[in-house]
């Protein structure tokens, strides 16, 4: 097959074309795959809930839980990368995690280069998980709902990014 042509349906009428020429070159994962050090382009005054910059996916396996962070713009990622710490989210779900001497290994950040995105791996936070936890909701598909509310501090304007 040399061009892969994708046409876009709505409700039955046309919507959009793509095709090969206009896809993003595909890369093979490399383990450890990191962004490079990202400077914030500018500081501000503004917050904004991370619902504004980003969308998350979240779900569990066993006792742990993953949450995807995907920037809504490219131009978000920076601000998200410098606020979205492991620490910060460690911080931010606390209240979740059983106590433990190393409070260091909780949540590890791992990059996801390719969609400007980031994805949280948070250990031994759902109280057992599923049926083996005391917990109302020993589940992680609801963490990444209540990331969004996370806030993004020292921002510019949304507008003067885009």
């Amino acid at each position: 097959m040399d061009n892969l042509k994708v046409d876009i349906h709505i409700n039955g009428e046309f919507a959009v074309s793509y095709d090969q020429q206009q896809a993003l070159p595909a890369t093979d994962h490399v383990e450890g795959m990191q962004y490079p050090a990202m400077q914030v382009p500018v500081g501000g005054s503004n917050t904004y809930r991370l619902e504004q910059l980003a969308y998350t996916r979240s779900g569990d396996k066993g006792n742990s839980s993953n949450i995807g962070v995907i920037a809504r713009n490219p131009a978000y990622l920076p601000y998200i990368q410098q606020s979205l710490t492991q620490e910060a989210v460690a911080q931010y779900f606390s209240h979740l995690f059983e106590e433990s001497p190393n409070t260091n290994d909780r949540v590890t950040r791992f990059d996801v280069p390719g969609i400007h995105a980031f994805n949280f791996f948070l250990k031994n936070c759902l109280g057992g998980g599923g049926i083996a936890s005391l917990r109302p909701d020993p589940q992680g598909k609801a963490l990444g709902q209540m990331l969004l509310d996370f806030p993004v501090k020292n921002m510019p304007d949304l507008s003067t990014l885009d």
